[in-house]
């Protein structure tokens, strides 16, 4: 078969009629939009009085909840969790801030703890489209950021992500981050124009680590800031590129996976380590990549760096999630994939259905 020049811009056509490729150069347009409404959406006033938050969610609504959490982790006063599951958890209360997030309204797991956190007396947010969940939100009365975008849920992540971080910042638990918000969108921006598809392989560096990922299974390192990135790259070659892809996160993956780079060799010779930085990294955490990429060598297992853009942290990780989801919608095209349609999840929430 031959070979898929990602320099042919019919290509794109072809196999990504959806246009998931236009989604995705829209979230520095996302981020910009999304900030402003939410800056300009009204919280009730006893919603600051909460000392936990908790973000319902799967999948593409879920992640901008933890890129919030990484970043809220080194800032805000109170702990933000994310809730991935049925139900709701034991701890949620009357001083607990409920943000539930349903691109669809219609996740069977978010709405699942929708009922039971009311029971709570907890502050509950209701982030959604539309559907069930915006059904039941307004008729009991709880506060609805409706999500005017249409799109993969993971193709919108500016709406999971920046809103998220809006109302906490509202709520006094993180600073300003206007000025973040502009920097991110300035640097994604200006790495679009160098990571787009009109871009030439020959210096476009999302287009030549698809290359080099096509064939081999891909493990994305993180670390900080840079672990839930990780993540997205983790579920983005997922979801895009119909692949296998698995994540890790310093420092633990030093306790336990260095020890396995060995075995079996067959896999080993297979795998591809992306190691995302940030000059935000401690010390000790720099000489970790460092040691490791020297450790996965010596095991014949190839890798490489891919270095954040930005001064802020908001900046630096929005700039590695890009980098990622263009990566993985390269890496689409190159197994003559479409990245838009999961058929797969869709054919497992038929089956949960008629169960």
């Amino acid at each position: 078969m031959k070979t898929i020049n990602l320099d042919d811009i019919k290509i794109y056509q072809q196999y990504d009629p959806a246009g998931m490729l236009a989604r995705i150069k829209e979230l520095p347009l996302q981020c910009r939009q999304a900030y402003r409404a939410a800056m300009s959406f009204d919280l009730p006033p006893d919603y600051a009085g909460v000392n936990k938050v908790v973000v319902l969610g799967m999948g593409g609504s879920a992640i901008g909840g933890d890129l919030v959490r990484s970043l809220a982790q080194a800032e805000a006063r109170i702990p933000v969790t994310v809730h991935r599951d049925y139900g709701l958890p034991a701890f949620v209360d009357a001083k607990t801030l409920v943000i539930a997030s349903s691109y669809s309204g219609n996740t069977e797991e978010t709405l699942s703890a929708f009922e039971p956190a009311l029971k709570t007396g907890a502050r509950i947010l209701a982030m959604t489209t539309g559907g069930k969940l915006m059904e039941m939100a307004q008729s009991k009365k709880v506060p609805v950021f409706k999500i005017d975008y249409q799109a993969q849920p993971r193709a919108a992540l500016g709406y999971s992500f920046i809103p998220t971080l809006a109302v906490l910042q509202k709520l006094g638990f993180l600073s300003d981050k206007a000025a973040d918000v502009d920097e991110a969108v300035q640097v994604l921006e200006k790495l679009s124009a160098r990571l787009d598809e009109r871009s030439p392989l020959a210096s476009n560096p999302a287009k030549q680590l698809a290359q080099r990922l096509y064939g081999c299974l891909p493990v994305v390192y993180g670390a900080g800031i840079a672990a839930e990135a990780a993540h997205r790259w983790k579920t983005q070659i997922n979801e895009n590129a119909k692949a296998w892809a698995f994540y890790e996160v310093f420092p633990e993956l030093n306790h336990n996976a260095t020890v396995g780079y060995p075995l079996p060799k067959e896999i080993a010779q297979k795998v591809r380590v992306v190691l995302l930085r940030s000059p935000s990294f401690n010390d000790r955490v720099r000489l970790r990549y460092e040691v490791t990429s020297e450790l996965l060598k010596r095991a014949g297992v190839a890798c490489e760096f891919v270095d954040s853009e930005g001064k802020s942290p908001l900046a630096q990780m929005l700039s590695l999630v890009f980098h990622g989801d263009l990566t993985s919608y390269y890496l689409a095209i190159l197994y003559r994939v479409d990245p838009s349609p999961v058929e797969v999840i869709s054919y497992l929430k038929d089956r949960l259905a008629k169960g």
